[in-house]
């Protein structure tokens, strides 16, 4: 059968069958309806239907936090608009996500749940999600993870002239603080209007704040950031790592104080700081002398075939006894180390990331580590020494170079998606929906 008139017949609640030579139309369930479409992809009822009540299943003992029902979905709806629009820029940049790569992280989450894969898919099941979901949930985020890595790479680097004004300005914060904040977003090229607009609104969200509204609550209703389901929460993070402004603001603050409206280039704020942690003086901290090979992989290298090349690189160091460095000359990928033989020089143990940390954290010197996955690739690492060592300043210097690398990193990808969002075609089809905002008034 044509398939045109497959689809056609399909939309009006029929399946075409053939028997016996001849085409006959036979009674189907309801179709799910889309609901939204996003470039060349569409989000159906369902899809949504499970997200939210994913999140309605998460507050089922606050349901009080959670805005009307209708503002909820179209929250919702936005975010996996979103999910759906990286996911297809991902994907036509070349990004691949493997079944394997999606194996792999569903093993790391289970471990650091203390669970095994079977625990953890009981655990979803419990709690009412669909595991193929879940599994198709974390491909699509370990894309746009890689996208956003691609993306901020090519935002400007960071000089030493820039690190030095930093810290003569006395920005570099030491400490961590854990705030959560509420935006109330503002278009590109926005009026007067539309300014004071957002302004009024943000002022009614505080006043609503200051009498009695759980802050969580007031984010999840009202906040148009990424994270306002996640009640608007930043997490812990190094004090030189917020934004300067929420950092200055938080320095004059206690815990538990939320903030007057701020203004901002994407809208207005309102940040709360829910705990802090002070840290100072002389850092000593141990560090690690190693020396690594890592085979990457890429369209043309699968993971499989990247884990076979560096197993392969470690029988013939560890059993044959060949020359990590010349074959990590020969064989690594890592352009910075490749040509030093894989040399890493010294470093803290969180330099490289969690799992090369974690992989350090059960080595003794002169160990060759198993091969091991990290998002570029698969690897082995030699630890070649270890020493306590008082890095104070050149803490600090890192400190600044990561509050300026992680600012204009943020500001390379908001500007990314504000252009995707902007070039790219969008149709609200949820009813009601069609021409309102996704917080509530």
């Amino acid at each position: 059968m044509n398939r045109l008139v497959f689809l056609a017949l399909a939309l009006f609640g029929v399946f075409a069958t053939v028997s016996s030579g001849q085409a006959q139309l036979v009674p189907t369930a309801p179709l799910d309806r889309i609901v939204a479409i996003a470039e060349d992809d569409v989000i159906l009822q369902s899809e949504l239907d499970s997200t939210v009540q994913q999140i309605l299943t998460q507050y089922r003992n606050t349901p009080q936090q959670l805005p009307p029902r209708d503002v909820l979905e179209r929250q919702v709806l936005d975010r996996l608009i979103m999910v759906r629009l990286q996911v297809q820029r991902a994907q036509s940049t070349g990004i691949r996500v493997t079944d394997n790569d999606v194996d792999q992280t569903i093993q790391r989450i289970a471990q650091q749940n203390h669970v095994d894969v079977g625990q953890l898919r009981a655990s979803l099941q419990h709690d009412g999600v669909d595991y193929d979901g879940f599994r198709k949930t974390l491909k699509e985020q370990l894309m746009v993870d890689r996208l956003r890595q691609r993306v901020v790479a090519g935002a400007p680097q960071v000089t030493d002239a820039e690190i030095d004004s930093l810290i003569a300005g006395g920005s570099v914060k030491t400490g961590e603080i854990h705030l959560a904040h509420i935006l109330i977003g503002l278009p590109d090229n926005a009026s007067a209007a539309q300014i004071e607009e957002a302004r009024v609104k943000a002022d009614n969200v505080k006043k609503q704040i200051d009498g009695g509204m759980d802050f969580a609550a007031a984010a999840i209703r009202f906040s148009n950031a990424q994270d306002a389901l996640d009640g608007g929460d930043l997490g812990w993070r190094r004090m030189d790592s917020v934004p300067q402004a929420f950092a200055e603001l938080a320095e004059t603050m206690q815990p538990g104080q939320v903030s007057g409206v701020m203004r901002a280039p994407n809208g207005f704020h309102i940040v709360k700081v829910v705990e802090k942690r002070n840290s100072g003086g002389k850092q000593v901290v141990t560090e690690y002398h190693g020396r690594h090979i890592e085979i990457a992989t890429t369209e043309l290298v699968s993971s499989d075939e990247a884990q076979r090349r560096i197993n392969d690189i470690r029988r013939r160091i560890v059993d044959g006894h060949e020359d990590f460095v010349a074959l990590a000359k020969q064989y690594s990928n890592d352009a910075p180390t490749a040509n030093l033989g894989g040399e890493m020089g010294w470093f803290p143990i969180d330099q490289y990331g969690p799992k090369v940390a974690e992989v350090l954290a059960k080595m003794k010197e002169g160990d060759v580590s198993p091969a091991f996955q990290t998002d570029v690739g698969w690897h082995i690492l030699q630890l070649l020494g270890k020493r306590d060592a008082d890095r104070t300043d050149q803490l600090k210097r890192e400190q600044a170079r990561e509050i300026l690398r992680t600012r204009k990193s943020d500001d390379e990808y908001e500007n990314f998606l504000r252009s995707v969002r902007s070039d790219s075609y969008i149709e609200i089809r949820l009813p009601g929906a069609e021409n309102k905002p996704a917080t509530a008034h």
